[in-house]
């Protein structure tokens, strides 16, 4: 029997961002450096607090200390693949959360096998365009580096698949984000084109993912409540700037402002 995604409720988002705010979760962002600045202004803004510690020793050490991890293979080198997997290790056996986001995965052999590494080391949950959870999933892809060329529906079987073979949460996002554990589907239909105009939106949402799996009760409605918080957030500050650069400042501060009356 086919499963037919849920819209997710704004009332549970909203439950998930009031419960976001009293835990201010502490996520330590292994992430790309293109944007890293964007994702710690992203996971300040809403309450929670960021931390850049890439230094392999440094890393596993932290992680260990940290809410929960992000690793984002976007900008990835032999230094930062070290750091990661030294995080990634401290994590697992602190029982602390963690989420890769595949960047680019598909096309690129070396980022793609990485990739495949990591999933063998059991996150938390992934989140990923469709074509990153298509390729991930062995599957036929269009992606063109950080860009999907498939639709998030189409990737849906895939995400479900990965979700239900390695035990983990994927959240496949595009102008319908859905979010599954394998059996259970959300769906989040919001957002605004103008956040595909701007470097950074989806992996900061891979890092608000991270911080909202840190919190207490089911870790699917928390990361079904990160892609809303975001998507909403996006569509209510793009209808109020003129293009990608107020809408970066726009972003930020509507973040800060959203309240959970804004999610339903």
């Amino acid at each position: 029997m086919t499963i037919q995604p849920i819209e997710f409720p704004g009332l549970t988002a909203a439950a998930s961002l009031d419960l976001l705010r009293q835990h201010a979760p502490l996520v330590h962002c292994l992430t790309n450096e293109v944007v890293q600045a964007f994702t710690a202004n992203t996971l300040l803004a809403l309450g929670a607090a960021p931390a850049m510690v890439v230094e392999p020793q440094e890393a596993a050490q932290f992680s260990a200390m940290a809410s929960a991890l992000l690793v984002n293979i976007g900008t990835l080198c032999q230094s930062q693949s070290e750091a990661m997997l030294s995080a990634i290790e401290s994590a697992n056996q602190a029982g602390t959360p963690w989420v890769l986001d595949p960047v680019a995965v598909g096309p690129l052999t070396y980022r793609t096998e990485f990739a495949l590494r990591l999933l063998a080391l059991h996150p938390t949950a992934i989140r990923g365009n469709a074509s990153e959870i298509l390729a991930l999933a062995g599957e036929p892809a269009l992606g063109r580096g950080v860009d999907s060329a498939d639709d998030s529906l189409q990737a849906l079987p895939a995400a479900k698949k990965l979700a239900a073979n390695h035990q983990t949460l994927v959240a496949v996002t595009g102008r319908v984000d859905f979010v599954t554990d394998g059996e259970r589907v959300w769906s989040v239909t919001d957002g605004h084109p103008l956040m595909t105009r701007v470097t950074g939106t989806g992996c900061s949402l891979s890092a608000v993912v991270a911080a909202f799996c840190a919190l207490p009760g089911d870790k699917l409605q928390h990361v079904a409540a990160a892609c809303r918080v975001m998507a909403r957030a996006g569509r209510l500050t793009a209808e109020q700037v003129a293009g990608p650069g107020s809408f970066v400042a726009g972003f930020l501060d509507k973040l800060y402002l959203l309240r959970g009356e804004d999610l339903q």
